[in-house]
């Protein structure tokens, strides 16, 4: 009888034959993933370079708060947020009945001052200064009847018609008609000069005083009307019409067109920066390119400081603020925007 071959492998069990290869085929598998993620890594190694750090700024402009020295309430307001101006147009008006009381009060103050200063240039009126003066000839026709009388008893008291007593009398009348010429002439010298020296200063000097007043309210009334320094835009506008501002209170907001860029970096940066270097720069918002002239670079101080990664071999590094403006004017770019910084020009 012929020997038949039999499968000596247990029902159920598994073949180890079969196993090994299931093993072999998986470790073939892991092998060449790892085998391509090196490849792939030492490509990308080789082959891809960092790209340059982005530093990114924002647009920046000069801001004007428009305020003046008159406080009232806000009569008319001629502009509106968003609007352009020109310098000199007129933005605001503002109205103080208060400010214009004192102003007629101290035109009144001059009138007054110039017309007592009026008075005493003129000197004395002629008519005081004629009875002055005829006052004075009568006090000398009394001296010279009384120096006549004087005389004449004299005479006769030294050829003895007359006593003593009587020439006394005479020449008591005498002097006292002379002491009564002088004061009259005096009077009318006095009255002829007109007022001193003194008076006529001070008078002048209140007009002057008159004067400085309504000087000092006219200059508050020249912010009565507010006007644009400058070209630019009206951005805020702070009051509405018929409110109270107090002086110095800003009315609103004027930005100049003289926008510019700042940025923030690190002191490593500055090796190929300096006042004066042109900037290529990027502004997302606009999608453009542009070129951009540094004019301002200064420190933060210590609060804005990198601080170093490692305890040793590594150093805090400072942040600078560094300032540029666009070589050429730049359409549509506004203080906010966003601006990348790429490299240096020259």
């Amino acid at each position: 009888m012929a020997n038949d071959t039999y499968n000596t492998t247990p029902a159920g069990a598994i073949d180890p034959k079969a196993v090994s290869q299931k093993e072999k085929a998986l470790i073939i598998t892991i092998v060449i993933i790892v085998l391509l993620l090196a490849a792939l890594a030492v490509v990308g190694f080789l082959c891809l370079k960092p790209g340059p750090d982005t530093v990114q700024g924002q647009g920046e402009a000069t801001e004007i708060r428009i305020s003046g020295k008159l406080p009232g309430r806000v009569a008319a307001i001629y502009v509106e947020e968003g609007q352009k101006v020109k310098a000199g147009d007129t933005l605001v008006r503002i109205t103080s009945s208060l400010v214009e009381a004192k102003l007629d009060q101290a035109k009144a103050m001059e009138n007054a001052a110039k017309a007592a200063d009026e008075k005493v240039d003129a000197g004395t009126r002629p008519q005081i200064i004629a009875g002055a003066r005829e006052l004075w000839q009568q006090a000398v026709a009394a001296a010279e009847i009384t120096k006549k009388t004087y005389t004449r008893l004299q005479n006769l008291y030294e050829k003895g018609v007359v006593s003593e007593q009587k020439r006394d009398e005479a020449k008591a009348a005498y002097d006292a008609a002379k002491a009564g010429e002088a004061a009259a002439r005096s009077q009318y010298e006095l009255a002829k000069s007109g007022a001193q020296r003194e008076d006529k200063q001070a008078a002048s000097a209140m007009v002057n005083v008159a004067k400085g007043s309504i000087k000092e309210v006219d200059a508050l009334l020249e912010d009565q009307y507010l006007t644009a320094p400058c070209d630019g835009e009206i951005t805020i506008v702070y009051p509405n019409v018929s409110e109270l501002i107090a002086t110095g209170a800003p009315v609103m907001t004027l930005q100049k067109d003289d926008h510019w860029a700042v940025f923030n970096v690190r002191e490593t940066f500055l090796k190929d920066i300096k006042v004066g270097s042109v900037l290529k720069v990027k502004i997302p918002a606009l999608d453009k390119e542009v070129e951009m002239k540094v004019f301002y670079i200064k420190d933060l101080g210590t609060y804005a400081n990198w601080q170093a990664t490692k305890a040793t071999g590594d150093y805090d590094a400072r942040t600078f603020q560094i300032k540029c403006r666009p070589e050429k004017p730049v359409e549509n770019f506004r203080p906010g925007m966003s601006v990348l910084y790429e490299g240096v020009v020259k």
